[in-house]
């Protein structure tokens, strides 16, 4: 077996920063056992896979094709940077002649098209409804002590818990939060949750560039200590800004160590618009 693979950041201009993801592209179907393999062996936080829907496709001039998302623990219904590097890996590396791709996927049909500055996603947009503390105490007790919370709501579609800190916090206090995802899928808790989103507020432009809001994102129930910048993780954020600052468009920034930024427009038809630049980093064959 040999597979074309690629890695590239998401979410970034520039290697190495970002959130990397491996993308395959599937000729033929691969067995079902061997996408999970492909994923572990990669050890990135997701792994995509582009397959062609019918034998006649081809990856250069078709327009639609599957997508399937990997972590190195199971598969996800849906993956914003993977998406993001597998419509880059076909727009800059295999020179596909169409403006705008759309993938099928687990969360229905995910559409990407080229922007003169990055590739804009379109995808779900989830909202949130609000989540009493005591509720979800401990997994937040455990996650960041004793940080004051502000606010806190959870995406029923998605599974995650958004945790707002206060507003008394800056970006600074975020970026070096010690986040403890050790044990945090041994708490029980009624909604099972799949994912920790941690936001606070934007800051007014300054010396630094100006941000709506700022996250960090934490799944280790599907394998993933801390995701670097998290395009599924922004369908939630997107929502509850949005209400919270009375705003359809926005820019936000992920606070991991590797940092990543996104721009967001809310959509008359209940979706949301993300874009992102790509980075291909690496190409080679998948060999088995």
């Amino acid at each position: 077996m040999k597979l074309p693979i690629f890695i590239a950041d998401a979410f970034t201009a520039r290697a190495f920063h970002g959130n990397p993801a491996a993308v395959c592209l599937l000729e033929d179907k691969l067995d079902e056992d061997m996408h999970q393999k492909i994923a572990q062996e990669m050890n990135l936080s997701e792994t995509a896979f582009i397959r062609k829907l019918h034998p006649t496709d081809n990856f250069t001039q078709s327009s639609c094709f599957g997508l399937r998302w990997f972590t190195p623990a199971s598969e996800v219904p849906l993956c914003g940077h993977a998406t993001l590097a597998s419509a880059a890996v076909l727009f800059y590396k295999i020179k596909n002649i169409n403006s705008t791709l759309t993938f099928v996927t687990l969360s229905g049909e995910l559409k990407a098209r080229r922007a003169e500055d990055g590739i804009i996603l379109d995808l779900p947009l989830y909202p949130t409804q609000p989540k009493e503390f005591h509720e979800v105490e401990n997994l937040i007790k455990l996650a960041i002590g004793d940080t004051l919370v502000q606010d806190i709501c959870y995406s029923p579609d998605t599974q995650k818990l958004l945790v707002r800190l206060s507003d008394s916090y800056d970006r600074s206090f975020l970026e070096t939060l010690k986040v403890n995802t050790a044990n945090l899928t041994q708490v029980e808790n009624a909604e099972k949750v799949k994912g920790l989103i941690v936001t606070l507020k934007g800051e007014l432009a300054g010396q630094t560039q100006a941000f709506d809001f700022y996250s960090r994102y934490f799944a280790p129930w599907v394998g993933v200590a801390e995701d670097p910048v998290t395009g599924s993780a922004h369908t939630v954020l997107s929502s509850y800004w949005s209400r919270q600052l009375g705003k359809k468009n926005m820019r936000a920034f992920q606070c991991s160590p590797r940092g990543g930024e996104l721009d967001i427009s809310l959509r008359p038809d209940g979706r949301v618009d993300i874009k992102g630049g790509a980075a291909l980093v690496m190409e080679g064959t998948l060999t088995a």
